[in-house]
């Protein structure tokens, strides 16, 4: 069973998900998400600029699950915001799903027009996604959005790792009750044969890549990993039976 957290709507999200950044729109996002889904996870990251948002509404229609028992994320690209409305549209139609579960602002861009995030809050509150939130957002990022919006971000989500510990963004945004979503946890694959992440994944008999997601989750944050391959796809579910020492937990917090 994967544990929820909960968002600052009071929605709960799996504490775990898939996330699809360049897997092609086809057979090899489909599968991916198929096997996910299968696997146990319940949480699937998308976006419109990884273009395979209709392979993942395709997988999702075809899973068999209740649409509520599903969280499916997707983004606003900047080339967007000149209709954020129109874009979400066209995303939501592209995933055929009904609804969407949290929309994201992909990237920050200065002097973003807080229309912009105007336009997101009347797509929360139409019901059509049911969280609304930010990505790659840092400090100053998020208190210009906090300074005016009326329903605050529910998620950022950021690079984040043992080698991409962005302390102060994660303490920013606990601060706030902002969620941290943490993608590219396993640094794609970069840094699985580190020393010391090979030395704690010995004692805990737990692969590296277990042991970074791990971290991650007891950082506070959702890990989406990403992977098409079956046996990694379940390996990476397996983290919720285990707790890293405090020690262990500073002993990685010093690697990035």
């Amino acid at each position: 069973m994967i544990p929820n957290v909960k968002l600052n709507t009071g929605a709960s999200m799996p504490a775990i998900g898939l996330g699809t950044w360049k897997m092609n729109e086809g057979s090899e996002a489909e599968s991916a998400v198929r096997l996910a889904i299968e696997a146990g996870y319940r949480l699937i990251d998308t976006a419109r600029l990884y273009g395979n948002e209709r392979s993942v509404g395709k997988a999702v229609r075809a899973s068999g699950l209740k649409r509520e028992e599903l969280f499916v994320t997707t983004k606003l690209w900047p080339t967007d915001f000149f209709d954020p409305q129109k874009a979400f549209d066209e995303s939501l139609s592209r995933l055929d799903i009904g609804y969407i579960d949290l929309y994201l602002i992909h990237w920050p861009i200065p002097l973003m027009p807080r229309s912009v995030w105007q336009s997101l809050e009347r797509i929360y509150q139409s019901g059509k996604a049911k969280a609304i939130g930010v990505s790659n957002y840092g400090r100053s990022d998020i208190e210009k959005v906090l300074e005016y919006c009326i329903v605050p971000p529910a998620v950022n989500q950021i690079k984040f790792s043992p080698f991409d510990f962005e302390k102060d963004t994660l303490e920013c945004c606990k601060e706030h009750d902002i969620l941290v979503e943490a993608y590219s946890p396993l640094t794609h694959g970069s840094n699985l044969g580190d020393k010391t992440i090979l030395e704690i994944a010995a004692r805990y008999h737990k692969s590296p890549a277990q042991i970074m997601l791990r971290w991650c989750v007891q950082r506070g944050t959702v890990p989406l990993p990403k992977s098409s391959n079956p046996e990694r796809i379940r390996e990476n579910l397996q983290i919720f039976d285990f707790e890293l020492s405090p020690e262990d937990m500073q002993t990685l917090d010093r690697l990035s």
